[in-house]
This record gives C-alpha cells, sequence and structure tokens, in this order.
C-alpha cells in the first residue's frame, strides 16, 4: 500500500484494543471481497481452477525473497502430499481448498510485517487428534528436509 501512513505498533495495538481494524487488516479484507466477487463471475470448472491456480502462482512471484520461495516450496510441498486439493487465493494469500473450502494456507510475514510466515490449517482440515488441543498454525523461517516432510504429513492427514 504505497503512499498511505503506516501505523506504529504502538497505534496498532491501540487500534486493536478499541476494536480497530488496522491498514493492513482493513486492505486484506477488500482484498477477500474482490475474490469472492470475481469467484462469483467465473463460475466453475476447468477455467476456474486454472485462473485460480494462476492467481496463486501470480501471488507467490510477487512475494519479496525469501518469502517467494517459502511459498513456493510450501506450494510444491502441499500440490505433491494433496493433489486433490485446489490453489485458490484467501485474502490475497495462497490456500489450498477442497470442494471450495480452504484446508490449509499461507501467510507472507514480509506482507503481514512480521517476523516469520504461517502456515495453517482452517477447520475443514482434520486435524483433531482427541486430546482436546492441536496446533493450527505454525511459524516457517525456512523450510529443510525434515520440516517439508512434516508439512507434506500435516497436509495429507488434514485431507484424510
Amino acid at each position: 500500500m504505497s503512499g498511505t501512513a503506516k501505523a506504529s505498533p504502538d497505534e496498532k495495538e491501540n487500534n486493536a484494543s478499541a476494536g480497530k481494524f488496522s491498514e493492513e487488516e482493513r486492505a486484506a479484507m477488500r482484498t477477500r471481497a474482490a475474490e469472492l466477487k470475481a469467484g462469483a463471475r467465473s463460475g466453475r470448472g476447468a477455467k476456474k481452477a486454472a485462473a485460480d491456480e494462476a492467481a496463486v502462482l501470480a501471488a507467490i512471484a510477487a512475494m519479496a525473497s525469501p518469502d517467494r520461495e517459502l511459498a513456493e516450496r510450501v506450494h510444491a510441498a502441499v500440490t505433491a502430499a494433496a493433489p486433490e486439493l485446489a490453489p485458490k487465493l484467501w485474502y490475497g494469500q495462497p490456500a489450498w481448498a477442497r470442494a471450495g473450502k480452504v484446508v490449509c494456507f499461507f501467510r507472507s510475514g514480509q506482507g503481514d510485517k512480521e517476523r516469520h510466515s504461517t502456515f495453517g490449517f482452517s477447520t475443514a482440515a482434520h486435524l483433531d487428534d482427541n486430546s482436546g488441543m492441536w496446533p493450527t498454525s505454525y511459524a516457517l523461517t525456512g523450510l529443510d528436509e525434515a520440516g517439508e516432510a512434516a508439512l507434506r504429513e500435516l497436509v495429507q492427514k488434514a485431507v484424510s
């Protein structure tokens, strides 16, 4: 959002405690509204799936390094682990859905002005482990082979 003043961390905290949304949160909501509108216009089928995947790849390509490389690796891991998930944008960020419902997503840390990116799961993911508590998101600063294997395993469980 070039040309707009950025809120300081103190202002963001004050806005959050006052029930106000930050500029970044408002931008994400506008992006999501545009995604829903575009989805309604484009209909369904292979043409929409191809457009959704192209949008995800474009969003990843637009990310600054190192988030771009991290998102590329996450995208490859998710699509390998669960080819039945369809890539789509969710709040302007890459996500993967089944029957239109987002199962997992990637959030760029740089895009959110955070020190780490996030890989998370929605309530459509089947991660319940009967303990009454399980993680729904993971901080990512890098992804080595062991981390990628763990991510693929979690995605496979999420779609089972």
